[in-house]
């Protein structure tokens, strides 16, 4: 399965798209030894990565065509992410323009490692080789 577009950071990490449907989204993930910490496990920015691209996915599962953009974020740690990983992704809460959504990532066990919630805006996209969307466009109070 793919996420209907090309996310270069994505492809990098490894992501594998696994759910992609009706609010729900699923995605697994092994992180590679430059992805962890010193301590060894999963690093914080790897999981937060997978958190943010799991909700977005979720956001987007119900209208593919559109793309989001994160607008806030907030990720609680609760224990080491160790081993194959699963972001499972809800979109909790839709308008015409925003989305609410949470995440959490499962390790091998089924133990969960970390959770988030996040709100996105719906943009549409840009047309291949059109120019990039300015940040400052993206946030507006409409």
């Amino acid at each position: 399965m793919n996420f209907g577009v090309n996310i270069p950071f994505v492809q990098h990490l490894g992501f594998e798209l696994v759910q992609f449907e009706d609010g729900q989204s699923e995605i697994r993930y092994e992180a590679r030894p430059e992805h962890l910490n010193s301590f060894g496990v999963t690093h914080g920015g790897a999981c937060m990565t997978l958190l943010d691209v799991t909700m977005a996915a979720a956001a987007r599962s119900v209208d593919k065509q559109m793309g989001v953009v994160t607008i806030e974020m907030k990720t609680s740690f609760m224990q080491p992410a160790r081993g194959v990983l699963s972001g499972k992704g809800r979109l909790m809460h839709r308008t015409a323009t925003m989305a609410f959504t949470e995440a959490t990532i499962y390790d091998g066990g089924g133990k969960p490692c970390a959770h988030a919630t996040g709100t996105f805006k719906y943009v549409k996209r840009l047309p291949t080789g059109a120019r990039s969307v300015n940040p400052l466009d993206v946030i507006s109070t409409d």
